[in-house]
């Protein structure tokens, strides 16, 4: 899950990383007292969960709070547009007006979670301000990297050896170590995914601030974490994201025009790469798990023919515990309360109950090809 930038920036500080004064507003009106609080030039930052917000326009430098009042009301209701968000773009429903710094220097710190290391693995550069992508492959010599022993934990010593590794003044070594290890320290208490500062900057008179912050919260953690679910945003959410969310589908968008339903992540996997192999392109990754119901079954494929962008859907199932005449009966059911035709639809059936399934689905009046393998799913989807 993602929250906002104010809102990272309030659990930050929490856990004692500095963060510049600031305050966010949901009117004009607000927007100005925060900036009249914080006096001189402030700025105002578009707040969604997008990055590249900047060079689209979603960051304005002011000097007064009529200034400010003025930024905000061309930003409030409005849709933001950026690298990341797609043409639609993503609305924007809060700015956040923080104190303008006299940057010295921008670096960038985060901590994420590491496969290959399999836990935490903190990054550091001193070539803040930019995707650290872009730093990774134009630059990969500034990439600093840590991989932490998850019972350990971030040790002192690794600290300083990152603060070191920065090239900052000396005096600065041992805040900067600190700062890394409050921020270690915050990705583990609140089970983030990821905790990202860009730029961690160097003011001119000597402060280390965090100016722009990122944190994600592992789902599967948020159980422990009520407080932090309510910082949810679901209009920052595609809407199909949400709606699986709400009945546990794991769904996620893609670009294609090719719908999956699939029970299973590494099934999910194979069969992107069988819609790539035959040319096309897959529309979302979605996995119905391996205890769905008929009712489950009928809102997935809801779901993914919601979406305009689906031409044509694969359905991959191994049943095992989901037996494949419930995915047959949840197709058929779903099919039936659908206003438009559905899209032609790929269906591959093994195991428990396929044979039931396959006559089910053949039995039918929808547009479906029933396949064996792969390899005439790769042939259907090209057909379809």
């Amino acid at each position: 899950m993602k929250i906002h930038e104010y809102q990272a920036k309030e659990i930050l500080a929490g856990y004692r990383v500095p963060v510049p004064r600031g305050g966010v507003a949901s009117t004009r009106e607000e927007a100005a007292k925060v900036a009249a609080e914080i006096g001189g030039r402030v700025v105002v930052k578009a707040q969604v969960h997008a990055g590249g917000r900047g060079k689209a326009g979603g960051i304005k430098l002011v000097s007064t709070p009529e200034e400010a009042a003025e930024a905000a009301g061309s930003l409030l209701g409005t849709r933001l547009v950026t690298p990341q968000t797609g043409p639609e773009g993503v609305p924007i429903g809060s700015v956040l007006i923080e104190e303008a710094v006299d940057v010295a220097k921008e670096m960038y710190v985060g901590v994420v979670i590491d496969g290959a290391a399999r836990g935490p693995l903190v990054i550091a550069s001193e070539s803040g301000g930019m995707e650290i992508e872009e730093v990774a492959e134009t630059s990969p010599e500034k990439i600093l990297r840590v991989e932490v022993d998850p019972v350990l934990g971030l040790q002192p010593y690794q600290g300083r050896k990152l603060a070191y590794g920065l090239n900052s003044e000396p005096a600065l070594v041992r805040p900067i170590a600190e700062l890394i290890g409050n921020l270690y320290d915050a990705f583990v208490a609140r089970d983030c995914s990821l905790v990202e500062i860009n730029p961690l900057v160097i003011t001119a008179d000597g402060r280390l601030l965090a100016v722009d912050a990122k944190l994600s919260i592992d789902d599967d953690a948020l159980f422990r974490h009520p407080d932090l679910l309510e910082l949810r945003d679901p209009l920052q959410e595609d809407p199909l994201d949400s709606q699986a969310a709400e009945i546990d589908l794991n769904y996620v968008k893609l670009d294609g025009d090719v719908g999956c339903i699939v029970n299973g992540a590494g099934l999910g996997m194979a069969t992107m790469d069988v819609i790539e192999a035959a040319g096309a392109s897959p529309a979302n990754f979605l996995d119905i798990g391996g205890s769905a119901g008929e009712e489950k079954v009928a809102q997935a494929l809801r779901i993914i023919v919601s979406d305009p962008s689906v031409k044509r859907v694969l359905v991959n199932v191994f049943g095992g515990i989901l037996r494949c005449d419930v995915v047959a009966r949840g197709l058929l059911l779903a099919a039936e309360g659908l206003s438009d035709a559905t899209p032609p639809m790929v269906v591959r059936m093994l195991g428990t109950n396929a044979e039931e399934g396959r006559k089910i689905l053949s039995d039918s009046n929808l547009e479906i090809t029933l396949v064996d393998d792969l390899n005439e799913a790769a042939e259907a989807i090209r057909a379809a």
